[in-house]
């Protein structure tokens, strides 16, 4: 069986943060790799002044781009709609019976697995695997695997407020994301 890890999430934008806590698990766990999966419509975040999906998938793509043991999951952008992880695990754990599914979240997720869609079931398709974030408590009924790893107070809001108000986010986010957000306008940059 292959040992698969996959973060899910908005990646609006994907940051520093994603990449360590996808390389924590990645080493703690001995995976085979990590898949970075975007999410089309998210149930749990919507935010205004949001870059596009086909955004998010490609800054995704350029910030893992310099991992061999990263890839890019694209799976949930291009069947559309809303994101609900049951019925994403249930499709791709059907198309690939070899490999064992380690679902990556970050603490605020775990404080909320008790309002996720069909999250009994999820646990029959996967293994959850927790990383702490700051000010969350990290706390649930539900087994999920705790991996130790640096914590980084950074979210994706804080990069875009930060260009939304001219201030730098060199090092917060991959220097091709940057780019990227400047070239293409995200976020309010012109």
């Amino acid at each position: 069986m292959r040992r698969i890890g996959l973060l899910g999430g908005t990646f609006n934008p994907p940051h520093i943060g994603h990449l360590i806590m996808a390389n924590e698990v990645y080493d703690a766990l001995g995976l085979d790799e990590v898949r970075f999966m975007p999410n089309a419509i998210p149930p749990h975040k919507q935010t205004t002044n949001d870059a596009t999906a086909e955004d998010r998938l490609k800054m995704t793509e350029l910030s893992i781009a310099s991992n061999k043991h990263f890839k890019l999951e694209p799976f949930e952008i291009e069947s559309g709609g809303i994101s609900y992880t049951y019925e994403t695990m249930r499709k791709l754990t059907a198309s690939e019976p070899d490999c064992e599914f380690y679902f990556i979240i970050g603490g605020d997720m775990i404080d909320m697995l008790d309002h996720w869609y069909k999250i009994d079931e999820l646990l029959e398709l996967v293994k959850f695997v927790g990383v702490k974030r700051p000010h969350s408590k990290a706390e649930t009924t539900y087994p999920v695997q705790i991996i130790d790893a640096p914590l980084i107070e950074l979210s994706s809001t804080i990069v875009r407020e930060r260009v939304q108000t001219n201030r730098t986010i060199t090092f917060l986010v991959p220097t091709e994301v940057e780019q990227y957000i400047r070239e293409e306008g995200l976020y309010g940059t012109r």
